[in-house]
C-alpha cells in the first residue's frame, strides 16, 4: 500500500463538495462536449478528475499505453482520465495537449488543470493532473508507477514549463 501525504484543502476538495445538480443528460452531454461548465459543475469536474486521477495511483508505467490493466504512460494517463470522467478526447502527447484549453499562471493553479514539464529536453515532454497544494499526479517513467509528486521538489520546480485548463467555467 502506498501512503502519500495530501494537504488538507486538498482532502476537503476530494471529500467535501457536494454533487451537482441533477441535468439532463443532452445538457451534460454538450457541456462536457464544449469544455465549458457552470462555476458549479466546475468544482464537480475538478473534484472528479481529482478523484480519478488518485484512484490510479500504482498502476505500472508503459510506454504507449493508456489504460489501467496495460498500464499508462504521462499522457496516456491524462487522457484516460478525462476521457472517463468528462468525456473529452485529448490529443495523444503531451506538446499536442500543451496547445489545449486556456493557459493558467502557476498562481491560478486549480485541481483538473494540466503541468507541463520539460523532461527530455524538450519542451512539453512530460504532463500531470494537478491536484491542488502544490502537487500532481502523473506517470513518471520505465520502472515507476503512477504517483503524486511535488511541485516544490527542485526537480520539478527546475522543469516545470506551464499549464493549462481544459475545462473552464463559463
Amino acid at each position: 500500500m502506498k501512503i502519500f501525504r495530501l494537504g488538507i484543502s486538498t482532502l476537503l476538495l476530494c471529500v467535501a463538495l457536494p454533487a451537482p445538480a441533477a441535468e439532463s443528460t443532452a445538457k451534460i452531454a454538450l457541456t462536457r462536449a464544449a469544455a465549458i461548465v457552470s462555476p458549479a459543475a466546475y468544482l464537480d469536474y475538478a473534484r472528479e478528475l481529482t478523484m480519478h486521477a488518485l484512484a490510479l495511483i500504482g498502476v505500472n508505467y508503459k510506454f504507449g499505453s493508456n489504460s489501467p490493466e496495460a498500464g499508462f504512460d504521462c499522457s496516456g494517463l491524462v487522457s484516460h482520465v478525462f476521457q472517463e470522467v468528462a468525456g473529452i478526447v485529448l490529443p495523444r502527447n503531451s506538446q499536442s495537449m500543451s496547445k489545449v484549453g486556456e493557459k493558467i499562471a502557476p498562481a491560478d493553479l486549480q485541481p483538473g488543470d494540466l503541468v507541463f514539464f520539460n523532461t527530455r529536453r524538450q519542451a512539453f515532454s512530460h504532463v500531470g493532473i494537478y491536484i491542488g497544494e502544490e502537487r500532481f499526479v502523473h506517470a513518471p517513467r520505465r520502472g515507476r508507477e503512477v504517483e503524486v509528486g511535488d511541485m516544490q521538489d527542485s526537480y520539478w520546480k527546475k522543469h516545470f514549463n506551464g499549464a493549462r485548463r481544459v475545462v473552464a467555467s463559463d
